[in-house]
């Protein structure tokens, strides 16, 4: 059982078929999926260079575009403190380069919430709730949120985060998973959002 299935319940077997298989990790340990972003979008000018030092730590890009190619990794394994955790690898295929967009997600048990370290290494942590939408889809939003420095977590003041709202379902008529997300501070509005769709890519077996 994933930390997907824990923290969704019963609530999960309301997801699509296809959304089980992908997040119950039924085909081994590990997802791997390809597909195009029909558009990638930012916020202000003013903000690329923010998103330019983000690149540092695999977590936000200044690139922007349409129809880009992207793939997608999520691995499972056992962290250090000897709990599950899922290894998620975001990469979109510009033309000139490739931009990352890494996190390592896990269970708090007590809180029943997924805990979510953004970068590589981790510059910002974030709580994710889950939700299962009446058409079998994936709903996740952010919550608390913290800036890492090391071995620091700094809270982040509400009116300074970048709330995160993920939507994920799945498109019977072109068999592939839809994905869109939207980032958004309260003053500045849309900060980041990608939208598109992948599918899921046969693994070998070794």
């Amino acid at each position: 059982m994933t930390i997907y299935k824990r923290v969704l319940g019963d609530e999960f077997h309301r997801l699509h078929p296809a959304l089980q298989r992908r997040y119950e990790l039924l085909d081994g340990s590990r997802f791997e999926g390809q597909g195009v972003m029909r558009t990638i979008e930012g916020g202000p000018k003013w903000l690329l260079p923010l998103f330019t030092l983000g690149g540092r730590w695999k977590l936000l890009f200044p690139e922007r575009g349409e129809h880009i190619p992207f793939t997608i990794r999520n691995i499972r394994r056992t962290g250090n403190d000897g709990q599950e955790e899922i290894y998620w690898e975001r990469i979109f295929h510009f033309e000139k380069n490739k931009r990352y967009f890494h996190a390592v997600m896990s269970l708090d048990k007590k809180r029943n919430i997924i805990k979510d370290y953004l970068g590589e290494p981790p510059i910002v942590y974030s709580d994710l709730s889950f939700a299962v939408s009446r058409d079998g889809g994936l709903h996740i939003t952010s919550e608390r949120q913290r800036l890492v420095l090391g071995k620091m977590e700094i809270p982040i003041p509400k009116p300074f985060q970048g709330a995160a709202s993920v939507t994920e379902s799945f498109n019977e008529k072109h068999q592939a998973f839809e994905i869109k997300v939207v980032v958004e501070n309260p003053l500045i509005g849309t900060l980041f959002s990608y939208e598109g769709e992948f599918t899921r890519v046969d693994i070998p077996q070794s």
